[in-house]
């Protein structure tokens, strides 16, 4: 083994065949004066990355010690060979002497064809720098060892991967290495002259194109023509149009980036877009109310027949508003203003025509927007315009379409707005519809202040319990209930037939109706709260009467005696009294989303384990009213002449249509009245109908949509009801024929419904005793 100085470099791997400048610094100086004085000016280098030395370094002659150009000392190293470094030992001088193997190479003829192939590679390397001087000294090469060492000079390998060359003794391996790294390069530099060569042709053509619409801009100049359409001065319109401040400032800072950007920018495209839409809406364009109180309720009652409490609530408006102009107060605009009403009833019953006529009645524009199923919060505030394909929200969209500032906007369905991962439209809705906030509604697209408080939104619901309590707070509730059949009747003479007759092509000297026909029409053969089925029937018959004319029929009549054959069997009879011929039938009253109806609720009992069986697709509270029902039975058999033992069986309580989810607070004492039938034999007068929650302790709890109820009993052929004692002032709002059609009963207390529900005991009667104090 032979014994040398040892110089150890950090910035830099040292293969043979490489003459490398070393600055010499203590240590290296040391090593440097230790090779000149007793190694035959030979030392070894040795690279040291991090804390780990080389196993291997270079050995290296000193061709040359001076200095850098800056002063420093320096010496010039040539590297002849690699050597295995062994233990230290001890040596003169301040150097570390170390015992170094010098490494063996065997050349192969595998080696030299690897050597071929690497030295190929590095040829195209330098070709692509066309470092030509370099490329004559690489094809001078002949030993493998050599050109797999000449790595140590290539820029793309790292100080870890020269390490490994210098580490790896054999040659094989060595050139097997280069040659990987080698085709990686000149793979990843193709593909970046390819990226850099496709960015310059991109930066021509943006440069070509951009001097060609320069040279079509001064030819247009000077031909005296102007843009193209679509590619208007936006400064200019914006400086001409009717802008609020704040607008004008936003809308004029659009336009500076739109003037500063290029046509490739692609924010160009959404600011023009932004511009056209902030233009395009009315900001100054107010239409003038009509202020004569007389003539809005006119146009009210011209188009709607009865809904005096919605008519009454537009009329107040119309009169509060005259009031406040004459005196010169602020009409248009300003905090709080504006106004907003749910119309809430069952479908079919005007509510969507009756915001046309709150609008044709004002003088205003009408605009429509449908809610339901609407899920994105989007929707209702716009989307961010940053986004492709964003747009502004409906309502901003709505006061585009109307071209005023103050239109009668309908939002129709609120109650059917619904939630999901894209946010809460009920919830944007509320700083729309809050007449304390609107004034500064802001569209997530415009980004600006919208004054939406002198607009008049009008919204409509089937159902109120699906609205948010929160968004049902900041509007004025006004329900329609439905028609009675007086009004129906009254509708379809006025407005529905003289519509259909329109549409039909056919003349009231062609075709007649008689009253009594459409009566029949809407007492048997609809069973709805609004008319509108009953409009479909009429088209129905005029249609049939239209074929009969064109056969040669000079007049058809529609009466009783050809309905059949015009419009079908008649699809509801009374069923009241079948169904409550037999003990355990109770006839209820209930609300759902089509109006109100009538509710049959059986109760049986069987031999078997005691226990209530429920069915009917029952809601939770109505499965609880069951409960309360035969705990009150049981606790009080002996009050309603009941044997306690009749009521420990087996007891099922059935609401028939088990299709339709069934649930809420009123349906108590029909339950109770059902199974005091069931337990006394004694059915339950089939004229009676009833509505009302109960308690454990028998006392009657007031419900909601009483209207709606007494209408649907009337509908039913009922004509007695009983009713919660707490209902009695919702009894104003009930029209006059129906109170006088229906016997009403109030009561407070469940007996009173069952001494007056059940039929008299006859002798068949499975009880010792009629209902108690009876």
């Amino acid at each position: 083994m032979d014994k040398l100085p040892v110089l150890f470099v950090s910035d830099a791997v040292v293969l043979p065949g490489m003459v490398v400048p070393i600055e010499l610094d203590e240590a290296a100086q040391a090593a440097i004066d230790a090779a000149r004085a007793g190694s035959e000016s030979r030392l070894l280098v040795a690279p040291r990355l991090g804390d780990r030395y080389a196993t291997y370094g270079a050995v290296a002659t000193i061709e040359r010690v001076g200095r850098f150009r800056g002063g420093e000392p320096a010496a010039v190293l040539r590297a002849v060979g690699r050597a295995k470094i062994g233990s230290g030992v001890t040596g003169p001088g301040a150097a570390l002497w170390v015992e170094v193997e010098p490494a063996t190479e065997t050349t192969t003829e595998h080696a030299k064809e690897l050597a071929e192939e690497y030295k190929r590679l590095v040829v195209a390397v330098l070709q692509r720098r066309e470092a030509w001087p370099v490329i004559d000294q690489v094809n001078r090469l002949t030993e493998p060892s050599e050109i797999a060492d000449t790595a140590g000079y290539a820029p793309y390998l790292d100080d870890e991967a020269k390490r490994e060359l210098l580490e790896t003794p054999d040659v094989e391996e060595r050139l097997e290495k280069v040659i990987a790294w080698a085709k990686d390069h000149i793979a990843e530099s193709e593909v970046s002259d390819k990226i850099a060569e496709d960015v310059r042709e991109g930066m021509e053509k943006t440069q070509r194109e951009f001097l060609l619409r320069q040279q079509l801009a001064a030819i247009r100049k000077e031909l005296g023509e102007g843009e193209p359409e679509g590619s208007d001065d936006y400064r200019a319109r914006v400086e001409a149009a009717d802008l609020p401040e704040a607008v004008r400032e936003a809308a004029l800072r659009e336009v500076d980036k739109l003037e500063r950007g290029s046509e490739q920018n692609p924010e160009t495209a959404w600011i023009r877009t932004w511009l056209d839409t902030v233009l395009e809406l009315p900001w100054g364009v107010v239409t003038e109310d009509s202020t004569d109180v007389t003539a809005a309720r006119e146009v009210l009652d011209a188009d709607h027949h009865g809904l005096e409490e919605v008519k009454d609530r537009i009329v107040e408006y119309l009169a509060v508003r005259a009031r406040r102009a004459e005196r010169g107060l602020q009409v248009i605009g300003g905090r709080g203003s504006g106004a907003v009403v749910l119309l809430a009833g069952p479908p079919g019953v005007g509510k969507t025509s009756l915001g046309e006529s709150v609008a044709r009645s004002l003088g205003r524009k009408f605009v429509r927007v449908a809610l339901g199923g609407v899920r994105d919060e989007a929707e209702i505030r716009g989307h961010r315009r940053t986004y492709v394909g964003a747009l502004p929200g409906r309502i901003v969209r709505a006061i585009k379409e109307a071209g005023s500032m103050n239109p009668v906007v309908l939002l129709d369905e609120v109650d059917k707005v619904g939630s999901d991962y894209r946010g809460d439209p009920a919830a944007a809705l509320l700083e729309v519809l809050d007449p304390a906030q609107n004034h500064t509604f802001r569209d997530h697209y415009l980004e600006l202040d919208l004054d939406l408080s002198d607009v008049l939104f009008i919204a409509t619901a089937n159902v109120v319990e699906q609205i948010p309590s929160a968004l049902l707070d900041r509007m004025e509730l006004v329900t329609i209930d439905g028609y009675t059949e007086d009004d129906k009747v009254a509708i379809a003479r006025d407005f529905l037939l003289p519509r259909q007759l329109e549409r039909a092509a056919v003349t009231p000297a062609e075709v007649t109706v008689s009253d009594d026909a459409l009566r029949e029409l809407a007492a048997n053969y609809t069973r709805e709260a609004g008319v509108r089925q009953l409009e479909r029937l009429l088209a129905k018959a005029l249609r049939k009467a239209a074929t009969r004319l064109a056969t040669g029929t000079e007049h058809v009549e529609v009466d009783l005696d050809n309905l059949k054959d015009l419009v079908g069997r008649p699809r509801f009879t009374p069923e009241s009294a079948e169904r409550t011929s037999v003990p355990g039938v109770a006839t209820g009253l209930a609300v759902t989303g089509l109006g109100g109806d009538v509710l049959f609720i059986e109760a049986s009992a069987a031999d078997g384990q005691t226990g209530l069986n429920i069915t009917g697709q029952l809601g939770d509270v109505m499965k609880e009213s069951a409960q309360i029902a035969l705990s009150f039975v049981r606790s009080h058999a002996a009050e309603l002449g009941v044997d306690p033992a009749v009521l420990d069986r087996s007891l099922h309580v059935h609401v028939p249509a088990g299709a339709v989810p069934k649930d809420g607070p009123s349906a108590g004492i029909t339950m109770v009245t059902a199974l005091t039938s069931l337990a006394t034999g004694r059915p339950v007068r089939s004229e009676v109908g009833m509505t009302g929650e109960v308690s454990l302790s028998g006392r009657v709890l007031p419900i909601g949509g009483l209207k709606q109820k007494l209408l649907a009993a009337q509908r039913a052929g009922l004509t007695e009801v009983f009713v919660p004692q707490r209902n009695e002032p919702d009894l104003d709002e009930v029209p006059e024929d129906v109170k006088q059609a229906l016997k009403i009963n109030l009561v407070s207390d469940v007996r009173d419904v069952v001494r007056g529900a059940l039929a008299a005991a006859t002798g068949n009667a499975t009880t010792k005793s009629s209902v108690a104090a009876a």
